[in-house]
């Protein structure tokens, strides 16, 4: 299996920088069995049927990039540099994983000033990476963070334009609750509550997992044997609460579909031990690619994907190789906007044979 195999020409015109307003009224491709159909996620209530089970991810993207000084005084004069810092993750020992830009310019043991209220160590390099140890710490450290950060928004999106304001809004879930994703699940990103409404009201359910998204998910893939590489580690928590509301829904008849690959990605890891969803907690790097054996997934929710990335040989693990080649001739031929503030597709795999 080939990572050309995964490739396709995008227009650049077709990368959203922005996205819809409001929210629902993003297009959504409707892919099921061999028919595709061009229709708006607002529509997704006379789409779906009564006892269908949206999983949705409730990570919530915290303000991950910041711009601060670095001081030194090397005996002769204060020497400041301008740093800019993108947080990972929260490390056991209290401090963050960072990547740095230059990392070369600060030295372990310099403090980077980002704020009057906010500054961080430098403690540790590592590969590339830098553990920051901050002033700060729980609701401090997340009140200093939301005034001094800057959402991190995707690389194709940032090389077009800065994060703004705007992006604290648009580029976070209705439902965001728990914080330690640095980058969105994005297909959640089309929801408002007029829509939950209406889903609900037609008799749609919902369950709530947590997978904080990392940057690593935007790490390309170098191999050209797809099958040999190996995916970036998320933490994620699938509470007993949920795997029973799952498993009912299973149970009942219902389809089960998350909305987004890091809901799928989650739901099954937690049915990879017994085959049925369970439990789970842990930190995930499950790789889905065709020929792989769903548990739990009936249908998807996400939006369109990077050329010969992880998710596009995900999205051909669930509709088959060809068929995801026909979607997406046809999202492109439409102009359908790609990405993280792109449209969205519904793909609901043929269990016919």
């Amino acid at each position: 299996m080939k990572l050309a195999d995964f490739d396709f020409d995008l227009p650049e015109g077709l990368i959203a920088t922005r996205p819809a307003r409001p929210r629902s009224a993003a297009r959504l491709l409707l892919a099921q069995g061999d028919a595709i159909d061009d229709r708006h996620v607002f529509d997704l209530p006379q789409i779906l049927r009564p006892g269908d089970r949206l999983v949705l991810n409730d990570t919530r993207v915290i303000p991950a990039r910041l711009s601060g000084q670095r001081h030194r005084d090397t005996g002769q004069g204060p020497v400041s540099a301008r740093i800019e810092v993108t947080l990972l993750e929260p490390r056991a020992d209290g401090t963050w994983a960072a990547l740095l830009k230059p990392l070369r310019k600060v030295a372990v043991g310099e403090d980077i000033v980002f704020s009057p209220d906010l500054s961080a160590r430098l403690e540790v390099r590592d590969e590339g990476q830098a553990h920051l140890r901050f002033n700060l710490t729980g609701d401090d450290f997340d009140a200093a963070l939301a005034q001094a950060g800057a959402m991190p928004l995707p690389p194709y999106i940032a090389a077009k334009r800065a994060a703004d304001e705007q992006d604290k809004h648009d580029y976070q879930t209705v439902w965001a609750e728990k914080s330690g994703a640095v980058a969105a699940p994005t297909a959640s990103l089309h929801f408002d509550q007029p829509l939950l409404q209406a889903l609900a009201e037609r008799g749609v359910e919902f369950t709530h997992v947590t997978l904080h998204v990392g940057a690593g998910t935007f790490l390309p893939v170098k191999v050209e044997d797809v099958t040999t590489h190996k995916m970036h580690a998320e933490w994620g928590h699938v509470s007993a609460q949920a795997a029973a509301e799952i498993a009912a829904t299973k149970a009942e008849g219902g389809r089960v579909i998350p909305v987004g690959t890091t809901a799928l990605r989650l739901i099954e890891t937690a049915a990879r031990d017994t085959g049925a969803i369970q439990p789970w907690e842990g930190d995930t790097d499950i790789f889905i690619y065709p020929g792989f054996d769903f548990r739990v997934t009936d249908a998807l929710m996400t939006n369109f994907h990077l050329p010969k990335s992880t998710l596009m040989m995900l999205v051909s693990a669930l509709m088959g190789q060809d068929r995801i080649g026909r979607i997406y001739d046809h999202a492109i031929a439409q102009e359908y906007r790609f990405f993280s503030y792109g449209d969205a597709s519904l793909l609901i795999p043929d269990t016919s044979g």
